[in-house]
């Protein structure tokens, strides 16, 4: 498999570097058996720039720290027509930074969940319901761990 990550600032923040990123997105699509090359566009945006996404895509009028947009596969296509278009993730700096000190985690701990989490949004995971829910965040443990994370739902992680 061969992995194409654009990493886009739109405002001004200390993020982690397209390497690291690179790697998490890595590690969930290989975690996942995903075996298709894939391009993953993965953009830094500010708050108000979220908030005005999540408004517009969701109809929920506040900023979020992560949003997935999934590349539709058009009808009478393959993943194979198409070549490695996965989608894209939007992650708000201000928010995952607010986040990690209110929850008292490592900045790079909550960075890597929120790219993970994503990512396994773009590959058709939820946690909508209950069971879903429920393997979606026993991969997010398992992977956060083979990177040497701790859990990010235990308190105080």
């Amino acid at each position: 498999m061969q992995l194409d990550v654009d990493l886009q600032r739109a405002c001004e923040a200390d993020v982690p570097d397209e390497e690291q990123i690179h790697l998490w997105v890595l590690k969930t699509l290989v975690s996942t058996n995903y075996s298709f090359d894939a391009e993953i566009t993965v953009r830094i945006v500010d708050a108000e720039t979220i908030q005005q996404l999540n408004s517009r895509y969701r109809h929920k009028d506040k900023a979020t720290n992560v949003l997935s947009f999934p590349f539709e596969i058009p009808l009478g296509l393959s993943r194979e027509d198409v070549g490695g278009l996965l989608g894209d993730l939007v992650i708000c700096a201000d928010i995952v930074d607010e986040e990690a000190v209110q929850q008292g985690k490592l900045k790079q701990a909550h960075w890597a969940h929120m790219v993970i989490h994503g990512c396994l949004h773009l590959l058709g995971y939820d946690h909508i319901k209950e069971q879903e829910a429920i393997k979606m965040e026993a991969l997010e443990i398992d992977l956060l761990s083979s990177l040497g994370y701790a859990n990010p739902y235990a308190e105080n992680s």
